[in-house]
C-alpha cells in the first residue's frame, strides 16, 4: 500500500487516494472498489469514488500465461501493457488486432474500454477479438467469463469500464503480420466535404484511416485537414530491418494556461496543415509513427496546465449523413472550441460489447483545455449529439450530465440489469458511475 497521493486520469481530473499496486490480482482487488491500468482514461472513469478512494494497480501483473502460434490465442493478466506486448511480439511478426492511439495502456483497461482504432471500418473493436475473460464480480467470487459461459457477464464487461469485475485476465487473439512496417499515404486536403469524402474512399481500399482536422477554421476552409491511410507492408516492401525506437521528448513540467490559447492553437493548426508538402506523400514508416504519435511526448497532457483538459469523442450516425459532421464543427467554431487535436475516423458495426462506443458514422475526437466555460461547450455539444442520434466516448469523458447521457445510450438500461444481477450493491464504481450512473459517492 502506498501513501496517500493523487490519483487523476490522463485530463488531471482526480482525488487523493491510495493505489494498491499487487503482482498477485486475486487477492488485491477483494473489497476494493476499482482496479486501474496505466491511467490513460482521460475522465474519471479510472478514479476511485470519495468515499472508498482506493484502487488496485494492475500494473505489476503483466504475465503472459500461454501464446499458440498456430492460431495467434494468448492468454495474458491484465496489467500486461501494450507496449509490451509490441516489444515482444512486433519482432515475432505479430501485432494486436485492433490498437487504440497510445500504446501505454494495459490489457484490463482495453477490454474496460473496449478500445477501438485506425481499423474499426474492418476490424471492429478489442472486445470482438477477445474469447475468454477471468474478472472478480461484486460479492468476491471468480468468474470464467465468454461468449458461451456467462455470455450476459461478458459483453456488459467488454466496454463496461470496469464497473461489472475486476479484469484479472484476458484471452485474445493476436494478428499475424506480414512485416513490422506500415505503408502510409497522407493526403492534404481544403476542406471539410472533400475530406469526407476522400474518407469514405480510403476506407473502401486501405484498412486503416484516419483524419487530422484543423478545428478553428470557418467558412469555405472548414474540416481541412490531412488524411491517413495505412497498411501493413508487405515483405517484399518491407527493409530486412526492424524500425528503431523513436526518441522520446519529455515536457518537464505544466506549462502555463495562455500556451493552450485560441490564437496560439490557431498558429500551430494552420503551420501543421501548410507544412504537409507536397499534397500527396507516400512512405514506409514505423507503426510507432503511425499508431502512437503522441506517444513520442512524454507527459504531454502537461501541456494543459494545472487546470487540466478534456477530451470530448462522439460518433455521429452514418444514417445522420455527412452534414452532421459540419453541424458539430460549426457549433465548435462558434464556442471558440480551440483544439491542436481533432481526428476523425471511419466506425464500422457496432460492437457485441454492451456499451461499446462506436456505431456506423464517423468519430470525431477533439481535445480541451479545462476552463471555467468548458462545461457549457460540453453541454452543448453533446445536445447537438443527441439531436443526431450519437453518443460519447466514456473513457475520454469528464463533464457529460448523466440526463445526457441516459438520453444518448438507449442500451443503458439493459447494460445496468446485467450489472445489477453480479453487483447488486454496486461495490464496484468509480467517479465516474458516481456522477454519470448515481452510485454512492
Amino acid at each position: 500500500m502506498r501513501a496517500s497521493t493523487r490519483i487523476a486520469g490522463w485530463g488531471g481530473v482526480g482525488t487523493l487516494g491510495e493505489e494498491r499496486l499487487s503482482e498477485d490480482l486475486v487477492s488485491a482487488t477483494e473489497g476494493v472498489p476499482l482496479s486501474r491500468g496505466l491511467g490513460r482514461s482521460y475522465g474519471d472513469s479510472a478514479v476511485p469514488p470519495a468515499s472508498q478512494p482506493l484502487v488496485v494497480g494492475t500494473v505489476l501483473a503483466d504475465r503472459l500465461l500461454a501464446f499458440d502460434e498456430a492460431s495467434g490465442l494468448l492468454r495474458a493478466e491484465a496489467g500486461l501493457s501494450l507496449y509490451e506486448l509490441n516489444r515482444i511480439f512486433l519482432p515475432r511478426r505479430f501485432f494486436v488486432p485492433v490498437t487504440p492511439g497510445t500504446q501505454f495502456v494495459t490489457l484490463g483497461g482495453m477490454v474496460a474500454s473496449d478500445v477501438h482504432g485506425k481499423n474499426h471500418h474492418v476490424a471492429g473493436c478489442f472486445g470482438e477479438h477477445v474469447t475468454a475473460l477471468r474478472v472478480r464480480v461484486g460479492d468476491g467470487r471468480i468468474v470464467e467469463c465468454s461468449p458461451e459461459l456467462h455470455p450476459d457477464l461478458f459483453y456488459a464487461t467488454i466496454g463496461g469500464m470496469g464497473l461489472t469485475g475486476h479484469i484479472l485476465e484476458v484471452t485474445f487473439r493476436m494478428a499475424r503480420i506480414p512485416s513490422c512496417w506500415i505503408y502510409q499515404e497522407t493526403e492534404r486536403v481544403p476542406d471539410l466535404d472533400r475530406l469526407l469524402g476522400a474518407l469514405g474512399e480510403a476506407a473502401e481500399k486501405y484498412p486503416m484511416t484516419m483524419a487530422w482536422i484543423d478545428c478553428l477554421k470557418s467558412g469555405p476552409a472548414m474540416g481541412r485537414g490531412i488524411l491517413y491511410r495505412g497498411r501493413w507492408a508487405t515483405e517484399a516492401e518491407a527493409p530486412k530491418r526492424a524500425p528503431s525506437p523513436k526518441l522520446r521528448l519529455r515536457v518537464p513540467f505544466q506549462l502555463p494556461s495562455w500556451v493552450m490559447s485560441e490564437q496560439s492553437v490557431r498558429l500551430f493548426n494552420a503551420a501543421v496543415y501548410h507544412q504537409h508538402v507536397p499534397q500527396v506523400r507516400r512512405g514506409l514508416v514505423s507503426p510507432e509513427v503511425f499508431f502512437y504519435p503522441l506517444d513520442s511526448i512524454r507527459n504531454w497532457n502537461r501541456i494543459y496546465g494545472k487546470a487540466g483538459f478534456t477530451q470530448h469523442q462522439a460518433v455521429l450516425p452514418a444514417s445522420a449523413g455527412r452534414g452532421s459532421v459540419r453541424r458539430f464543427l460549426e457549433l465548435l467554431t462558434s464556442q471558440g472550441g480551440a483544439s491542436f487535436l481533432c481526428v476523425l475516423k471511419d466506425c464500422g458495426a457496432q460492437g457485441k460489447g454492451m456499451l461499446s462506443f462506436p456505431m456506423p458514422g464517423t468519430s470525431i475526437a477533439l481535445d480541451l483545455a479545462l476552463r471555467d466555460h468548458t462545461q457549457v461547450h460540453i453541454d452543448r455539444l453533446n445536445e447537438l449529439v443527441i439531436r443526431e442520434g450519437g453518443r460519447i466516448y466514456l473513457t475520454k469523458d469528464a463533464l457529460t450530465r448523466p440526463e445526457h447521457f441516459a438520453q444518448m445510450e438507449p442500451r443503458l438500461s439493459a447494460w445496468q440489469k446485467v450489472r445489477d444481477k453480479w453487483d447488486p450493491d454496486h461495490h464496484l464504481r468509480s467517479a465516474q458511475s458516481v456522477r454519470l450512473f448515481g452510485d454512492k459517492p
